[in-house]
């Protein structure tokens, strides 16, 4: 496939799709079901448990690590047989806290690849949660200075992407929505009239897992393993 012309309108996710993320509230998640040692409940029952409890945290606290906090402790003051003490409560906040004091891991390739393709393309950063966690992280990775606009929203769905191509003034048929996640970064930009690039991660987080939507007519929907691919398309 030859490349698209110079000019494109890209906009980039960053959890999973520029650095890691879901990797360390993995780990978290682990060290919180080791704890709890449910009796009753197998670890993947706990963790079927925990992500009922995120569902419903999310829809009042949004996304973040302060929302993962609410939803461990949630979760541990519903399943634990011996009631919650304040070291306990104490215990179950670390493994959330661990999650920020993480260094910024950039997946294969990124900077590199966003240095190249800022050359030829205008570049948006397009991620959801909390706006003053993902600030901080884009700070911190180097890499802000490759795009020309920021965009934290609440939800990724098709009237946020509705929205940035009215602030952008986006043309649809030059616009791409990259990302690791099927049912925030594709799906919805989809369904706004944008084209996609699906970065398959294997630790996509089980909250955003589903089947890929089809291109509707005159959208691209393509398939690539690794972010360093992009430079073959752009």
């Amino acid at each position: 496939m030859s490349r698209f012309p110079s000019g494109q309108t890209l906009l980039i996710d960053a959890d999973d799709t520029l650095w890691e993320n879901n990797i360390y509230f993995e780990q978290a998640i682990a060290a919180f079901i080791g704890f709890l040692n449910h009796q009753a409940y197998s670890p993947a029952e706990v963790r079927q448990q925990l992500n009922a409890v995120e569902r419903e945290t999310i829809l009042e606290h949004g996304y973040g690590v302060s929302s993962f906090t609410r939803s461990l402790v949630t979760c541990f003051e519903r399943l634990s047989p011996t009631g919650v003490t304040e070291e306990n409560r104490r215990r179950v906040v670390s493994f959330a806290a661990a999650i920020a004091e993480q260094e910024i891991e950039l997946l294969p390739g990124v900077a590199e690849t966003l240095g190249d393709l800022a050359t030829r393309h205008r570049l948006i950063l397009m991620t959801k949660g909390n706006h003053a966690e993902q600030a901080d992280k884009l700070a911190r990775s180097g890499l802000a200075g490759h795009f020309s606009a920021v965009e934290v929203v609440q939800e990724k769905d098709p009237p946020a992407y509705a929205g940035v191509i009215v602030r952008h003034e986006l043309a649809p048929h030059t616009s791409w929505m990259i990302g690791n996640s099927p049912r925030s970064d594709i799906n919805p930009a989809l369904a706004a009239g944008l084209h996609a690039v699906f970065l398959f991660h294997k630790n996509t987080w089980e909250l955003e897992h589903s089947e890929l939507d089809p291109a509707p007519a005159g959208q691209r929907l393509i398939e690539l393993d690794s972010f360093a691919s992009l430079t073959t398309l752009f």
